[in-house]
């Protein structure tokens, strides 16, 4: 800490970097960039140009900080694990961009890291902190909805084949999934956190012809998916999810109940009562991110992560969405996974 202002460092200056470094400089008031780091060269100069904040050249120079007490971590998913330990071990808190990890056991593996350590875990799955998402939350808290009945989750966004083109993406040795885990896997946490895990899943996943008749994508990982989910509490959900259809559409969580039924389009909530209230909440229901610019969206929610990242450490308090919880998400998508592999339904095991 200096004054009151927390030093941190940043690791991975890709794509994923720019709402994280607008959210710091918005942030600068409670926290101090120690320097930001990524092996690439050409890569630290671009970052530091659009962004002015500092880069290093070496990794240990931020881990070996005793002033630094907490690393951003934006590296690709199969590096999360070997990185996350080696904060851990350096002392370090970590906000760690999604997902966890690209493995099961490496997503497990970061979690135990930290708790071990002692040290606070925050996870950067930023739809939680939707107005209408937190707005949708209260209601499902006091009943407002009554019993859920049934839901629905889509998310039917648009990736042309440039994107998969690019080294990696797209790919299980990298990525670890398909629009499960890297696109999908927002809504989907923000749906767990409205109503909860299923007890069974049973479904599909593939990769579409659109992909596979491109030899540049190289892609082996699905990206369409059509899960049925079943809740002890008698609810039926369907997930439907693909970055297959162009031009892309606002992702959708619809949620009816005895009380009346909800539906999120993008960032906008409206709610219709049996009562005949009528709620309307958050903004129009643009695409965020979902069509060909998969950057298209405002930082305001990476932001309202940080700052309550922050919060906990200052607090003494876990994040909103720590690494016990984002292993809920993962657990999902790992049944959603399995169920379409075997062909049968599978149990949703606790994370």
């Amino acid at each position: 800490m200096t004054g009151s202002r927390r030093r941190i460092g940043v690791i991975g200056l890709g794509m994923a970097s720019a709402p994280h470094a607008q959210s710091l400089i918005d942030l600068a008031g409670r926290v101090e960039v120690a320097g930001c780091f990524s092996p690439s060269a050409a890569r630290r100069a671009a970052f530091a140009a659009r962004h002015g904040l500092p880069v290093v050249d070496r990794l240990e120079s931020l881990l070996e900080d005793p002033s630094l007490s907490a690393v951003l971590l934006l590296t690709p998913p199969d590096s999360h694990a070997a990185l996350v330990a080696r904060c851990a071990a350096a002392g370090k808190h970590v906000l760690l961009e999604k997902p966890l990890d690209a493995t099961p056991e490496g997503a497990r593996a970061v979690v135990s890291a930290m708790e071990k350590a002692g040290l606070t875990l925050g996870v950067v799955l930023q739809h939680r902190f939707r107005a209408s998402v937190e707005r949708l939350a209260a209601l499902m808290r006091d009943g407002t909805l009554g019993r859920p009945l049934t839901a629905a989750v889509s998310v039917r966004w648009w990736r042309d084949n440039a994107y998969y083109a690019q080294p990696g993406r797209g790919m299980k040795a990298r990525d670890g999934g398909g629009v499960l885990l890297t696109q999908a896997i927002h809504t989907l946490d923000a749906f767990v956190g409205l109503v909860g895990l299923p007890d069974r899943v049973a479904g599909f996943a593939a990769t579409s012809a659109l992909r596979k008749s491109d030899p540049a994508v190289g892609m082996d990982t699905e990206d369409m998916v059509a899960v049925a989910l079943s809740y002890g509490n008698g609810m039926l959900a369907t997930v439907n999810a693909t970055t297959a259809v162009y031009p892309g559409y606002p992702e959708r969580i619809e949620i009816a109940g005895t009380g009346g039924s909800a539906v999120l389009a993008g960032d906008r909530l409206e709610v219709q009562l049996v009562n005949g209230e009528h709620i309307v909440a958050g903004e129009d229901g643009a695409t965020l991110g979902g069509g060909a610019d998969p950057m298209a969206f405002s930082h305001q929610h990476h932001r309202a992560v940080l700052s309550d990242f922050l919060d906990a450490l200052d607090e003494g308090r876990r994040p909103r969405v720590d690494g016990r919880e984002a292993l809920k998400v993962h657990r999902l998508i790992e049944a959603m996974l399995e169920a379409s592999g075997s062909g049968g339904s599978v149990e949703v095991a606790a994370p």
